[in-house]
């Protein structure tokens, strides 16, 4: 974290913790890359963790996340202590679950850190849900992170939070949907912490991340108190050791009982485990919560947030079952399953594009002319007639687009076959806005034939510089 303080990259994470726009373009990705890294629950809070139409994004999601309910199962699977609860995705079952886990009055198992009731938390995929506020008939003070003193109230709170949209500083105006509550034991910690495991790019391997203070503020704590974020890396071809964890927990602050295996020594080296064996980019614990006893303490997790990596996907079958479609932008549904890197944004000009370089290329020459992108969607090198096909349809799906920009380079992708994608689905489709292409490379001449016999409205344009201004023209026109 000690790089963090240096001059100008505080100045930028502070500008992300602040909720600051950053445009989409290669120069940004350029300076977030200098950073030695930004813990993630305070990144990837701030995008968004799935990218839903009418919020900026700065960089390509490649990792699946998963819900706190979600991350919590793993954590028993673990043998990581966290706060018990059950889903609920019908409001009829919210009275037997919250006599499942509320703490009552005279209960054996009540103890003074423990609330009488329970808590309701909106299984949304975003962070800042307790700050967050509701659109449609949840009309809750307290946003998505709701207490339900006994069985009736949580009725008539999991009535309102289900079937209503969470809008949190990540979701942008439209929110996420809610149609599940995770209804769950209130406990009252006498210390919360911030604990994560995320990879580095400069220790080129994983990194523990860690915090004496934790819970909501955390942003805050980053922007304006670096020096209480503390860091150390792991060795992944060594692993991490009992006396490694311990000492990055002494650093934390635990002190005492607090440090032996039992507690936090333990829930680092199995959080550790859990993050290698599930192959995940982040594991993440905010807040991770002291509960005092003289008899017999507890370290508690109270959220959770899990992401793990995309690639991992054919040994990690059982968790990307998980993945909760919802949750995402359609769009990205859609390319995913067509095989397609594409990206939404909230731009006017859609763009098809081969190779991630010179798709950022072409959303930085679109923003130089005055024009915003809509997307970035890289049709990689191997791309079929069909691909290029399904990928007009979802340009064409966002209503905000107002024009096309195809801009090809033809080395392992031929120019030829994204032509005749192009006019099949142009012809298919009954592509309405402007179409601006410009191709450079592997049997070009062929692609443009293929165009100019299809006898379609198509602005066929060489120069990558008019082919822009053109596109941004057409957007600005219609």
């Amino acid at each position: 974290m000690e790089q963090l303080a240096q001059a100008g990259k505080i100045k930028l994470v502070a500008n992300l913790l602040n909720g600051t726009t950053i445009n989409v373009n290669s120069a940004a990705i350029q300076r977030c890359s200098n950073l030695l890294f930004v813990p993630m629950m305070l990144i990837t809070r701030l995008y968004r963790p799935t990218s839903l139409p009418s919020c900026s994004a700065l960089m390509q999601r490649r990792y699946l996340s998963l819900h706190e309910y979600q991350s919590m199962s793993l954590f028993e699977k673990y043998k990581i202590d966290h706060a018990r609860g059950s889903l609920c995705t019908d409001p009829n079952d919210a009275k037997s679950l919250w006599e499942m886990h509320a703490t009552k009055k005279g209960s054996p198992t009540r103890s003074e850190h423990h609330n009488l009731g329970c808590m309701l938390k909106a299984q949304v995929l975003a962070g800042g849900r307790g700050k967050g506020s509701w659109i449609g008939k949840a009309n809750l003070p307290g946003g998505g992170i709701q207490f339900a003193a006994d069985a009736q109230e949580a009725y008539g709170k999991t009535s309102k939070m289900i079937g209503s949209t969470l809008v949190t500083k990540q979701t942008g105006a439209a929110g996420r949907p809610c149609s599940k509550v995770f209804i769950c034991e209130a406990l009252s910690p006498s210390k919360e912490y911030y604990l994560a495991i995320l990879y580095d790019r400069n220790c080129k391997g994983p990194m523990l991340v860690g915090s004496p203070q934790g819970g909501m503020d955390i942003e805050k704590v980053a922007a304006q108190s670096p020096e209480a974020i503390h860091t150390y890396p792991i060795d992944i071809s060594k692993g991490l050791s009992l006396d490694e964890a311990k000492t990055f927990g002494a650093k934390m602050g635990f002190t005492g009982r607090y440090l032996d295996v039992s507690l936090v020594g333990g829930t680092i080296l199995r959080l550790y485990q859990l993050f290698i064996e599930k192959d995940a980019s982040l594991v993440e614990i905010n807040p991770l919560s002291e509960i005092a006893s003289p008899t017999e303490p507890r370290l508690i997790c109270l959220d959770a947030k899990i992401n793990i990596d995309e690639n991992a996907d054919f040994r990690q079958q059982e968790l990307f079952l998980m993945r909760d479609p919802e949750q995402e932008d359609p769009r990205e549904v859609l390319a995913s399953k067509a095989k397609l890197n594409y990206i939404g944004l909230d731009g006017s000009i859609g763009c098809l594009v081969n190779g991630a370089g010179l798709a950022m290329a072409t959303m930085d020459i679109i923003k130089l002319h005055g024009g915003d992108p809509a997307n970035f969607l890289d049709v990689g090198g191997s791309a079929s007639v069909e691909q290029v096909s399904e990928a007009f349809s979802i340009l064409v799906s966002d209503k905000r687009v107002s024009s096309i920009l195809v801009n090809i380079f033809g080395g392992i992708m031929r120019c030829d076959i994204i032509a005749e994608g192009i006019v099949k689905a142009a012809s298919s489709l009954k592509i309405n806005v402007p179409l601006v292409v410009r191709l450079q490379g592997t049997n070009v001449d062929s692609a443009k034939k293929i165009i100019a016999d299809s006898q379609l409205k198509i602005f066929s344009i060489d120069d990558l510089t008019e082919a822009a201004q053109k596109s941004v023209q057409l957007s600005t026109d219609i």
